[in-house]
């Protein structure tokens, strides 16, 4: 279904995964995110690299499941089992739908990523998530996620960034900007929608994401993959 849901002037509150969002997400997400369709084809290849029989594979923000099925589809190891959490019930529905009859061995679980367990990992993405995790809390729980990984395992987290250089950040903005504009989004939509969203999305920038990762206790870790102000990181434990 084609994203609308910012086409009109309304009084706005903040961005929620509520149905309205869960029934545009695939949509809205291909029209706003630069380089989506890349990351979710490069975890693919992840997986072969990094997953490990007899592990789980994590999907923690899994929305409508994107993630999931690329570990289901791009899978050549055995007896693994892929979890997918989202805090958004009507996100978890979708993502059901969506993996049903199309991987095997999945969870879909409705719950907090902060209160889950992370246990047996191979694979762990967070694949525009700790963006909508309140900073102070982002720590604690990348840090969790270490100390569930498999020695080898793999952390994969793309994000929304953001520019030290003030230059730099404004120029990217107008660039992110524009390829809204030609993805069809009206000038109203673009302004609706930064409104809602300002207040629960905070980025930040590539350097504190390394300096997270190695406080977490991670030594291997890269950017290898950005496309205007969004980045995915390989974490290596």
């Amino acid at each position: 279904m084609r994203d609308k849901l910012f086409a009109n002037k309304k009084d706005l509150v903040d961005f929620t995964f509520d149905e309205n969002v869960a029934n545009v997400f695939d949509d809205m997400v291909k029209r706003s995110v630069p380089g989506y369709q890349s990351m979710i084809e490069m975890i693919g290849l992840m997986v072969k690299t990094y997953g490990q029989n007899h592990t789980n594979y994590y999907d923690l923000g899994t929305s409508t499941g994107a993630t999931a099925l690329a570990f289901g589809f791009n899978n050549p190891h055995k007896n693994n089992c892929i979890i997918a959490v989202d805090n958004s019930i009507n996100m978890t529905q979708k993502c059901q739908e969506n993996l049903t009859n199309r991987v095997g061995n999945f969870k879909v679980i409705c719950a907090d990523i902060e209160d889950m367990v992370i246990d047996n990992a191979s694979i762990v993405v967070l694949n525009l998530t700790l963006q909508f995790i309140a900073p102070e809390q982002r720590q604690a729980l990348i840090t969790k996620i270490y100390q569930g990984l498999n020695k080898g395992g793999a952390l994969i987290v793309s994000e929304k960034i953001h520019f030290e250089d003030e230059k730099k950040q404004n120029e990217i903005t107008k660039l992110h900007l524009d390829f809204k504009r030609a993805n069809g989004y009206s000038e109203l939509e673009i302004a609706n929608k930064r409104q809602a969203i300002d207040n629960i999305l905070i980025t930040d920038s590539k350097k504190t994401h390394f300096e997270r990762f190695k406080t977490a206790g991670f030594s291997q870790n890269s950017c290898y993959f950005q496309c205007l102000n969004f980045a995915s990181f390989l974490v290596i434990k």
